[in-house]
């Protein structure tokens, strides 16, 4: 489904003549296409749509890698292209949880699984993976279990 929203928009892209959104759409179809050959490689099916939003949500965080040496480099041109791309990728995903609705689902998964240390950080963070999948940052999620667990 997502794959199809994403060629979808850049059959649309092409013929508006948005060049920069063709190119990032394209990167990421690429990228989708360079995943499913290594899955194929391993006897594994073509990538599902959770897996499509973990490929999204790590080309968003190079990208935004990409953004902070390009600002420290003294080269805003590049960082906004950058920018521009994260803009397009980030389309795609759901809608990401706010820092106040993270901890919320957080402290959620931690009473319902009854986490009582740092011991059962793995399973709440694998109860969070399957609940909000592109809609938190494990690693910011990380961080908030961490503080909650102590």
């Amino acid at each position: 489904m997502l794959r199809e929203n994403i060629n979808a928009a850049l059959k649309e892209a092409m013929k508006a003549h948005d060049a920069p959104k063709v190119s990032t759409l394209r990167l990421v179809n690429a990228a989708l296409k360079n995943a499913d050959i290594e899955a194929r490689g391993q006897g594994k099916a073509a990538l599902a749509d959770e897996d499509v939003l973990s490929l999204l949500q790590k080309m968003i965080k190079q990208r935004q890698e990409s953004v902070e040496l390009y600002e420290k480099g003294a080269r805003p041109e590049l960082a906004a292209k950058e920018r521009e791309e994260i803009a397009v990728i980030s389309a795609y995903l759901p809608k990401q949880l706010s820092a106040e609705e993270a901890e919320a689902a957080v402290k959620a998964v931690i009473a319902e699984i009854g986490a009582a240390g740092m011991k059962d950080m793995g399973k709440v963070i694998a109860a969070l993976r399957e609940r909000h999948a592109g809609q938190l940052d494990m690693g910011k999620a990380s961080g908030i279990v961490k503080g909650l667990l102590k």
